[in-house]
């Protein structure tokens, strides 16, 4: 609870400390704020504040839509107020520290300490560090255990908070799944504490920070780690997760949204005014994925599937371009083109933006979902996005593994239609590293690359058409039928990749139209210590901070050698070390940290899935065969939600070039 819950006095900006210090920092506009879009509200006016922050570089956070659609949510309530910050650089952090500036937001610049609720919004978990220096600069001590009801409430939010126990002494609470109803839900569970409080109802509660935590977990909106025992057998495994407080629940649920049209946001998307990493304003026309492939984490924990109506999207598109003078539009979702009335919105749009500037673009695409018809539509003004293509696996063998129904054929025929339509570069993503791969599955990549450069060639009539082959390393995550898997060490993922690199280059034929682009293995044994870590790891976490690291998904920030240096001095004690974490496999008996943490999948199932791999044996997209019993919509009472809605997207009138407000 932030100092504002003792006292109403307004919270003055720091710009006038940090604008003396911006001469001597890279890339000084990040901080300034003034985005389009932006809102700031007076502090004395409204109830609750929140801070949001997505930990890392204003250029990677601002485009991120979780914490976009929030920061509209929140602010739309006249009660409550919420501003955004962002993780500092090395260089500015150095020099806040020496200046005693504290963690700002960029909207008003006013001192995150000073907030009720500072949320923060993980989609992976190498951005732990960057939460420590915020917590710190902030001036708010980095353990819960050490806060009063003068620091906020600290709400972890985002994929990665389906295991939360990493972070477990560091934050106070976390929310599973969809945010937006469950910010709400919040914000209402602290007005009616603040009103009690002050009616002086609360005179008999000894610490207020307690009670409203306690009153927080009670509810189910949130899981608080500090209600909750965790003890360990002798061999290290949990023996079990049990609360310590009457009223709290067994199991904390994940949030689900089940109707999408009735959340149109971001409404105004925030334009940034230093560059980004996307330049687009997106629209997410779908949440959930009922593929069913093995490694996926999104997909499995954002189930079920919820599908916007055309006519919604149409009316964000439209809003947002309006709003934001962006010239290419964003369709997004886990896999846009399995969206059921993809087909009719891909052309309402093409044919509404025809005669502008706006392009469209699917910046995730199936190689199953994609055909010449929609290649058209995309393409109908003449510009050409890039299209990215994930088959995942290199051999067939292992793509019946992950369950990844795409075959050879298909991506022949997808990338030929691709390069028939005017394109000259796909890329193509694949993994390295998942369960039972072998040296030649992963050299099934360069023979699969080979291939599409000849289908393009022959498709196309050219030989100007390129391939970019780009590989991640597998790391298993929790609530996936992955999650017992034994993770592959960096040494033999290096030496896998090393093979397919020369196998590329050797290709006399094609070899010179194909990219390959890897990093090794060492990042994704980090992050698979986080992933699947309990809280043991966040000693880990803090010594590896407090040695200096910083922006960990930041190849040139990164240091695997710290990493494992913190690692031994923060474990030396305990029966675990980092191959325990990761390159062990585990046992159904075995309790798994997030076990108490429901995504609504059952463990059974997902135990018969891993089963069904080891076996190669492939199972389909429930949206359209029967249900294979997940769990899902029965445990948390939901139901996929598909087309077609029987709205009329056209006709629409066409919007004129001279009209539209030139991108940003």
């Amino acid at each position: 609870m932030s100092q504002t819950l003792n006292r109403n006095d307004s919270v003055k900006s720091v710009f006038p400390e940090l604008e003396r210090l911006l001469p001597h920092v890279q890339k000084p506009v990040q901080y300034v704020g003034g985005e389009l879009n932006a809102v700031s509200k007076p502090w004395d006016d409204v109830k609750v504040r929140w801070a949001l922050m997505y930990p890392d570089a204003y250029e990677v956070g601002i485009p991120n839509q979780g914490v976009q659609i929030l920061y509209e949510v929140l602010n739309e309530r006249a009660d409550t107020l919420c501003e955004r910050t962002y993780a500092v650089w090395p260089d500015l952090e150095k020099l806040m520290r020496e200046n005693s500036v504290s963690q700002f937001t960029v909207d008003a610049h006013r001192p995150v300490g000073a907030f009720d609720v500072f949320g923060l919004s993980f989609s992976t978990e190498l951005g732990y560090t960057n939460m420590l220096t915020a917590i710190d600069l902030a001036g708010i001590p980095i353990h819960s255990a050490d806060r009063d009801e003068t620091h906020p409430i600290i709400v972890a939010g985002g994929h990665a908070a389906f295991n939360p126990e990493p972070i477990a002494n560091f934050i106070d609470a976390a929310v599973l799944g969809d945010g937006e109803q469950a910010a709400l839900a919040i914000t209402d569970i602290i007005v009616a504490f603040k009103a009690e409080r002050d009616a002086g109802l609360l005179t008999d509660v000894t610490d207020l920070r307690d009670e409203l935590l306690l009153r927080l977990a009670s509810s189910g909106v949130v899981y608080v780690p500090a209600f909750y025992d965790v003890e360990y057998l002798e061999d290290g495994r949990i023996r079990r997760v049990t609360p310590n407080r009457p009223g709290v629940p067994f199991r904390v649920a994940k949030h689900t949204v089940m109707d999408l049209d009735e959340w149109p946001y971001p409404k105004a998307p925030l334009v940034p005014i230093a560059e980004s990493v996307h330049e687009r304003m997106s629209v997410e026309i779908f949440r959930g994925c009922t593929r069913g492939c093995r490694f996926c984490q999104a997909g499995m924990i954002t189930r079920p599937v919820r599908e916007r109506s055309k006519t919604t999207i149409a009316d964000m598109v439209q809003n947002g371009l309006e709003k934001t003078g962006y010239e290419e539009i964003g369709l997004l979702s886990l896999s846009s083109a399995d969206h059921s009335e993809i087909a009719d919105i891909a052309k309402g749009l093409a044919d509404r933006y025809e005669e502008t500037q706006t392009s469209l673009s699917l910046p995730s695409t199936r190689v199953d979902a994609f055909n010449i018809d929609l290649a058209n539509e995309l393409t109908r003004n003449g510009r050409r996005s890039g299209l990215t293509f994930a088959p995942e696996g290199g051999s067939e063998r292992i793509r019946r593994v992950i369950n990844k129904m795409v075959s050879e054929e298909d991506l022949i025929r997808t990338v030929t239609a691709a390069y028939s339509a005017g394109w000259r570069q796909v890329k193509l993503y694949f993994m390295c590293g998942l369960p039972t791969e072998t040296d030649e599955d992963v050299l099934q990549i360069a023979r699969l690359a080979h291939e599409v450069i000849k289908a393009g060639r022959e498709a196309s009539g050219r030989k100007d058409i390129r391939c970019t082959v780009s590989i991640g390393g597998f790391v298993p995550k929790p609530h996936t039928p992955f999650q017992w898997a034994a993770q592959l060490d960096h040494e033999t993922t290096d030496s896998r990749l090393y093979k397919l690199r020369d196998a590329v280059r050797n290709d006399r034929e094609f070899g010179k139209s194909i990219g390959v682009r890897y990093h090794d293995g060492k990042p994704g044994i980090v992050e698979g210590i986080l992933s699947r870590g309990d809280r043991r790891v966040g000693r880990v976490i803090e010594q590896v901070w407090r040695d200096g690291a910083r922006f960990d998904g930041w190849s040139e920030h990164f240091s695997y050698d710290m990493w494992m240096a913190a690692a031994d001095v923060a474990l030396a004690d305990e029966p675990v070390d980092v191959n325990w974490y990761t390159i062990r496999e585990r046992e159904l008996s075995e309790v798994l940290p997030w076990d108490h943490l429901d995504s609504g999948l059952d463990k059974e199932w997902l135990w018969e899935d891993w089963q069904d791999a080891l076996a190669e044996v492939e199972v389909d997209d429930c949206r359209w065969t029967p249900c294979f019993d997940c769990g899902v919509c029965d445990h948390m009472g939901t139901e996929i939600q598909v087309g077609p809605t029987n709205g009329i997207l056209l006709p629409l009138p066409q919007v004129k070039s001279e009209v539209v407000v030139s991108g940003s």
